[in-house]
């Protein structure tokens, strides 16, 4: 009986993942502290069925909550449940077939957004080469981001190119991750605009794990 209520144990936080917006609300938070309503109209839900799914994510210890005011913000308990979720996430992109169907359905053609490695960036940025656009809504950015970026979400950027885009630099946007389309977005909008730029091909989460550098918020 120990040894099954033990298993049952590990098994509930898989389970706490068993829902597509509960994964989505672990990817949103991955960038940082969320308020309920903010996550409620990140993933699209409404306030109930986004309470009820963070409360489930709560009771299995993967996120945790506090008052500021009025509002409940949430985080991850630990930068291990962003770790977990990449690891989710990758064994179903090895290893469900569907996963690579849906995802051309949802991110469609990507021929024309080309991409840079992290490791490239890094370089490329220390030696002040490239912009590096955040193009995240904005207290994403706050709670952390690649040190050196300019915030500008996709929905601003048009109003912002010529401000922050310096002539004959090379503009790389990046977002939440490989599957996050805001980035692909912003580097068509900047191509159309007759701007050079690529797409990192992470997010700010694989940015920050893998030791670079970065401007600290508050968050995960």
């Amino acid at each position: 009986m120990a040894k099954d209520a033990l298993f049952d144990a590990f098994a509930s936080v898989a389970q706490a993942l068993g829902s597509g917006r509960r994964a989505e609300i672990v990817d949103v938070l991955a960038q940082g502290e969320r308020s309920v309503d903010e996550v409620a109209s990140e993933i699209g839900q409404s306030l109930a069925n986004t309470s009820h799914h963070l409360r489930v994510l709560a009771h299995a210890g993967l996120v945790r909550s506090r008052r500021e005011g009025a509002r409940v913000v949430y985080r991850l308990a630990s930068e291990r449940v962003a770790e977990l979720w990449a690891a989710v996430r990758d064994v179903a992109v090895r290893h469900v077939a569907e996963v690579s169907v849906l995802s051309a359905e949802y991110l469609g053609d990507r021929g024309d957004v080309e991409q840079v490695s992290a490791e490239e960036l890094a370089e490329r940025l220390a030696r002040g080469e490239v912009v590096v656009l955040d193009v995240r809504p904005e207290p994403e950015y706050r709670a952390g981001h690649i040190a050196g970026a300019r915030s500008a979400p996709v929905d601003e950027l048009e109003t912002q190119i010529d401000e922050i885009v310096r002539p004959h630099t090379e503009v790389i946007a990046y977002c939440r991750g490989p599957y996050c389309v805001y980035a692909d977005d912003a580097v068509r909008i900047l191509r159309a605009r007759g701007v050079r730029a690529r797409r990192l091909d992470v997010g700010f989460p694989e940015w920050r794990r893998a030791g670079l550098p970065v401007a600290a918020g508050r968050g995960v």
